[in-house]
């Protein structure tokens, strides 16, 4: 029988790293779990034993690892996969699920993308580390949404100092830079009508050659990374204010409300009254 801790994160007003559940499993001889997709991103660290990883690469293909323990494997948003912990040494693990503007581009920091999937640690300390910090979350499920979201930020810190593939260039340091430049712009103009092409002048770049490294370092292309900003926003707003939608489209950069609508739909699949009615913020969050 599995040992089984699981906790499901009671907040959701955090974009630029969120928590979603996280817990920890001994598992059974030969238990699975999959074929399925996530949502989100969700890193398994295995404390002991060992398991078999299948899951869809770039190209569609089903890759296959062994995994074992003191290392770890990355599920990707809408990746199918299926994991299966061994007949003999089933595995025991920690898991975190998680998302956010820029965690694609920490993630490929570490060298953790679709195609190679498993961590392996550089430094024994700082694998330590994370783990720790993995443990501290699941073990301290009712402290704060705060509290438990610097704790994956120093998480996300270990496994990216920690990880073999960690890349860090002075032309990569570079690159940091534009995009840094870009994430800033956007945060303090985003209910203005910018441009693909502004933000570009503003980091001193060709429109092309900026939005190539941006998303490459984000996910996601100039324009995407805008609208779901904005939208995330306009999200916020919804949940913790009492402003009409039309003052809140306004508020995140649109004059027209039924264009604001469309958008809004466009990335909840709900129209910004409807997201709000089933997305209510509980007044008391200590239970």
């Amino acid at each position: 029988m599995n040992d089984l801790m699981f906790s499901i994160f009671p907040n959701e007003n955090f974009i630029d790293l969120g928590l979603f559940q996280f817990g920890k499993e001994r598992c059974s001889a030969a238990h699975s779990f999959g074929p399925a997709a996530r949502n989100h991103f969700l890193f398994h660290y295995v404390i002991s034993g060992t398991g078999m990883l299948m899951s869809d690469n770039s190209h569609g293909e089903t890759q296959t690892f062994s995994i074992k323990s003191m290392q770890g494997f990355m599920l990707f948003p809408n990746q199918i996969a299926t994991y299966i912990a061994d007949k003999d040494m089933p595995w025991e693990y920690v898991w975190v699920e998680f998302d956010g503007l820029r965690v694609k581009g920490m993630l490929e920091m570490a060298g953790i993308t679709v195609d190679s999937p498993v961590y392996r640690a550089k430094m024994k300390e700082l694998r330590e580390e994370m783990k720790n910090e993995m443990l501290y979350i699941v073990e301290n499920a009712n402290s704060s949404p705060l509290h438990l979201i610097g704790h994956l930020y120093l998480f996300l810190d270990y496994l990216v100092r920690s990880a073999t593939g960690l890349r860090i260039t002075s032309g990569s340091k570079l690159r940091d830079f534009y995009i840094h430049e870009a994430l800033e712009y956007i945060e303090h103009n985003f209910q203005n009508n910018i441009t693909v092409e502004e933000i570009a002048e503003v980091c001193g770049l060709n429109r092309s050659y900026f939005g190539k490294i941006f998303k490459e370092a984000v996910g996601n292309s100039p324009q995407e990374f805008l609208l779901k900003f904005r939208m995330a926003k306009a999200a916020e707003l919804l949940k913790l204010t009492e402003l009409s939608i039309g003052d809140i489209g306004l508020a995140v950069g649109y004059d027209n409300q039924m264009h604001f609508s469309r958008a809004f739909k466009n990335i909840y699949e709900l129209s910004p009254r409807e997201w709000r009615n089933r997305n209510k913020v509980k007044k008391n969050y200590s239970e």
